[in-house]
């Protein structure tokens, strides 16, 4: 028998560590039963905290933790899946192709930021979505110095006021200053679509928010858009040229687009609808976590977010019954009611919430110091040692704050 797990994000990792740890309870061997994780590279990227400076340093081995619980790495991309044969077809780094056969599947496939067409995004913009988006951008800041403070050299616009483009607008004004000089004098804007900043967290965060842009001198235009990018800066719907040579989009992802070969249904998101056990309905053996699926929390109409904190959860149910199913055992209803958040606002601290209200807990540095501990131990994966790897991924208690 073989489970195949699609990427290596907190999704991925959880499932082959869940799968493992049942199998081991279960005492079935690595021959009798393989996992197998495909991914690009056995490596994860810590994706949570690309907005920092020295982003090529955000990453994190897996072969290690593979090898220790007996998980097997296929490198590669997984290109097609035909979920009538079961069989995922393979891109190598080489160039060639290989096919894969699955008794049962687990698509982890992530997440990719959602870029529009607007003119000049492509050729102009800047992310903090991917590994390679978070380095080329700070190779651009860094080549900024370089360049006479005209232009808008000194200006950075971040498009999208939720999350990531908070945490991006704030952490700036630290970045600039250590490549331009303590004498800069910089400016950073966040653009949003909303009348307000932050328009997911809700009125109880938000003044916390906004107390933080105002200390950091980061400004705001909200309740309009990017409607065109070029050489000399960025056009807003409102009528507003901003001078700048710096635009990062933080304005909403998307499951990654091999969700859209499983036949089944999706979300606006992209990502699969699955039941309460993870699994992809009227598709046999094939299951979603992660970014790419749309699962409910609870019985309350909560639904899990495109987060670190609910993948790898997420993930952890879906390893297990993809697991259970194979070997003929009940699978485990996902559920994950505790739900906070942890926002980082650069040198104004952070910001600590709990529940779905979102009821503000921790602020400033007390906060912070809880968010360097997410982001430098809690999200990391396991050491490489089996007993160790596998007791971390115990469905029921991952991520369980």
């Amino acid at each position: 028998m073989r489970l195949v797990i699609i990427g290596a994000g907190f999704a991925g990792m959880y499932a082959a560590l869940s799968a493992a740890r049942l199998r081991e309870i279960q005492g079935v061997s690595p021959e009798a039963l393989e996992i197998a994780l495909v991914a690009p590279e056995p490596t994860l990227v810590v994706r949570p905290r690309l907005y920092e400076p020295k982003p090529e340093t955000l990453t994190a081995p897996l072969l290690d933790v593979l090898e220790a619980i007996d998980v097997t790495y296929v490198q590669g991309s997984a290109e097609t899946v035909d979920t009538k044969s079961c069989m995922v077809k393979i891109a190598t780094a080489k160039g060639t192709q290989k096919t894969l056969s699955y008794d049962r599947l687990v698509v982890t496939t992530g997440s990719r930021l959602f870029r529009p067409n607007i003119p000049g995004l492509a050729e102009h913009g800047f992310s903090v979505d991917s590994l390679d988006d978070a380095i080329a951008l700070d190779k651009h800041l860094h080549g900024l110095a370089k360049r006479p403070a005209t232009n808008g050299r000194d200006t950075v616009v971040v498009a999208g006021g939720g999350f990531t483009g908070i945490e991006a607008a704030t952490e700036m004004p630290a970045r600039l200053r250590d490549i331009f000089g303590t004498n800069a004098k910089t400016r950073v804007i966040i653009v949003e679509r909303n009348n307000a900043i932050a328009p997911d967290m809700g009125a109880g965060p938000r003044p916390v928010i906004e107390d933080a842009l105002h200390k950091l001198g980061v400004q705001t235009r909200l309740g309009a858009g990017v409607t065109s990018l070029d050489e000399s800066g960025v056009t807003l719907s409102s009528g507003e040229h901003i001078e700048t040579e710096t635009v990062i989009w933080a304005a909403g992802i998307r499951a990654a687009p091999l969700t859209a070969q499983i036949p089944a249904e999706r979300d606006s998101f992209g990502r699969l609808l699955v039941d309460r056990c993870l699994q992809v309905p009227g598709v046999q053996g094939v299951f979603a976590a992660g970014d790419a699926a749309r699962a409910a929390c609870d019985d309350e109409g909560n639904y899990a977010l495109m987060s670190c904190q609910h993948a790898t959860r997420m993930g952890a149910f879906a390893g297990n019954n993809a697991t259970a199913e194979l070997l003929g055992l009940p699978t485990r209803p996902y559920h994950q009611k505790a739900y906070v958040t942890c926002l980082d606002l650069g040198e104004a601290g952070a910001l600590f919430t709990r529940g779905w209200e979102r009821n503000v807990e921790i602020v400033g540095e007390v906060a912070k110091k809880t968010k360097r501990e997410i982001n430098t131990v809690w999200i990391y994966p396991p050491r490489a040692e089996r007993a160790v790897a596998l007791a971390s991924a115990d469905p029921e208690r991952v991520t369980d704050l």
